[in-house]
């Protein structure tokens, strides 16, 4: 058990007046009910789900189904709570949740648990949403912010990229315990690092130009991430349940999550996020999240430095190319396990990132397809723009 001081816990009130449904209310999803954190914070959780339910539904992935039954059975069975855990497959798919609301309804579920990465964080808050209960998530890694987004991601069976959900409220408590993320592989940390950072170079493209109060403080904050990312990240790595690993955690799982929320659809994802999705279609489940989302920072910087022959860009996409050296992102494709990658099949992930609905066209100008292309095959070009005097 930790001691008093080793878990902290913040509070914070996320649900909607139900009477305020005019359409002038501008209603935020900003942040969990309650957020704990700590080494051995995963003590708490039975207090946590009795203080929502009796009949916790777990849901977990493949690899974490044996974490929920074998530490978090006992503890919810010492709180006479009647608990089921359940894998939610490969991938947040539509065959998925509905096997898991069936299974849900019939467990008599009156509270939703996640325990797992981000897919599985998707799932149980998605499942929660559809089934309108509460839900707890627990990050078994640092590779997303799932854990406290009111967003989930859904793919299909083979872990392309489909669509995402807007949920109603955010989780009712995250509990993240820094000694079961220290349990997962690094490259996990170094992939949520590669998401996070993605917070400033799309935040800032998309609204960095806008004068509301939260984006404001969304795109500053996106700022003050990545410099916490920069200036901490290979020391963590080198240091796994450091102070600084648990600093650099909690930037990918929380502060990453606090952008979003306060600044909402617009600050979350542009063209990096755009070809994420897009490779979903021909890389499978062979890199992960963040990494694709790494790589798709890049991806923007060279349309900037190409289309609008922006000096910055073309510096920035330099100094992340040094700090992925360091820390092991991709920076190309073959990175990715695209080395191999077909003339055919590169086209279909550009034009999947250039669908009509992309994040993409949140650039201030358009992109053509083969400009996206010609960008996904030269993320590693040497700088060529000069400054002018």
């Amino acid at each position: 058990m930790p001691n008093q001081h080793s878990t902290e816990i913040f509070s914070a009130q996320t649900s909607v007046n139900k009477e305020c449904t005019d359409v002038s209310w501008n209603v935020s999803t900003i942040s969990p009910g309650k957020v704990i954190r700590g080494a051995g914070a995963l003590s708490t959780a039975a207090a946590e789900v009795a203080n929502l339910g009796t009949r916790p539904f777990i849901v977990s992935g493949n690899h974490t189904l044996n974490i929920s039954q074998q530490s978090l059975q006992p503890i919810f069975q010492s709180q006479e709570l009647h608990t089921v855990s359940v894998s939610y497959g490969v991938d947040c798919c539509e065959a998925s949740l509905k096997a898991l609301r069936k299974a849900a309804k019939e467990h008599k579920a009156d509270i939703i648990v996640g325990v797992g990465g981000g897919k599985a964080l998707d799932t149980a808050k998605l499942v929660a949403h559809q089934l309108t209960l509460p839900v707890v998530t627990i990050p078994t890694s640092a590779a997303t912010c799932a854990a406290w987004t009111a967003l989930s991601n859904v793919y299909s069976a083979t872990g392309a990229f489909l669509y995402d959900v807007a949920l109603s409220r955010c989780p009712d408590v995250l509990i993240l315990d820094y000694d079961l993320i220290q349990t997962a592989p690094q490259r996990t940390l170094v992939a949520g690092i590669g998401d996070a950072i993605a917070k400033w170079y799309e935040a800032s493209v998309s609204s960095g130009h806008l004068q509301e109060t939260l984006i404001i403080a969304a795109v500053q904050q996106a700022r003050v991430l990545r410099d916490i990312l920069f200036q901490k990240s290979a020391v963590a790595l080198q240091s796994p349940g450091s102070q600084v690993w648990q600093e650099v955690v909690d930037a990918t799982v929380l502060l990453a999550g606090v952008i979003g929320g306060l600044g909402g659809a617009q600050c979350r994802t542009v063209a990096a996020h755009a070809v994420h999705n897009g490779l979903t279609h021909i890389a499978g489940h062979g890199s992960i999240h963040g990494e694709k989302v790494a790589y798709g920072i890049l991806v923007q910087l060279r349309l900037e430095e190409m289309i609008q022959g922006n000096q910055l860009a073309a510096s920035a996409r330099q100094q992340l190319l040094k700090f992925y050296v360091e820390i092991g992102l991709p920076q190309k494709l073959a990175d990715l396990g695209l080395g191999n990658i077909t003339l055919g099949e590169l086209q279909t992930a550009a034009e999947i990132s250039l669908e009509p609905n992309s994040d993409i066209h949140r650039l201030p100008f358009n992109v053509a397809l083969e400009q996206l292309m010609a960008a996904m095959v030269s993320t590693t070009a040497p700088n060529q723009l000069k400054i002018k005097n």
